[in-house]
């Protein structure tokens, strides 16, 4: 590493990093994942609601600003604020999408009586995901699970979480790494 530090480490923000990202910066864009997958999950979890979706709505968000970072334009606005156009967009259509599908579901199938099989399979299933959920959360540090829940819950980004618990940044960092590593152990256990 030399004399230089992580590009988000030297105080850059979002708005330093997405051109680095355009012209293929690896590092910069895992410095800009850490600042802005927060935020994504955070607007992406409230229109979806589901956190399985959205978490799958976001990595779709942040693979796209890799791949379209280019496009870009700072005249129009700051950086997070085009990121979470693009993560709004994705989550709106992905809302959309869902509902057409329901709606022909709907047209085709009919009104059947009482809830479809799958339907009650999928609550069943969503419940007990939760529950696990729940006890691998129990299983981390309180300061892991703080970190977890303001970031990957609330949709803080690691130094909003780090201001919060009034920590520093690099703890909450490694607290977060940590947890999330925890977490994945856990929840691969219970599958």
């Amino acid at each position: 590493m030399g004399g230089q530090g992580r590009a988000g480490e030297r105080g850059r923000g979002p708005d330093d990093l997405l051109p680095l990202v355009a012209v293929g910066d690896h590092r910069a864009f895992e410095d800009l994942y850490g600042m802005v997958s927060g935020p994504v999950y955070g607007l992406v979890r409230r229109v979806l609601r589901d956190p399985a979706q959205s978490e799958e709505v976001a990595q779709e968000t942040l693979l796209e600003v890799w791949r379209t970072a280019g496009r870009f334009d700072p005249r129009r606005g700051s950086a997070l604020a085009w990121i979470l156009t693009l993560a709004h967009r994705r989550a709106v259509d992905r809302v959309r999408s869902a509902r057409s599908a329901a709606d022909r579901e709907a047209r085709v199938g009919g009104q059947a009586e009482g809830p479809a099989f799958d339907q009650v399979a999928e609550a069943v299933e969503g419940r007990l995901e939760r529950e696990w959920v729940r006890g691998c959360l129990a299983r981390l540090t309180e300061l892991q699970r703080q970190s977890v829940t303001l970031a990957y819950y609330e949709g803080y980004s690691y130094r909003e979480v780090a201001h919060r618990l009034a920590v520093p940044l690099g703890t909450v960092k490694t607290r977060m790494r940590d947890g999330l590593t925890r977490l994945r152990e856990c929840l691969g256990a219970a599958v």
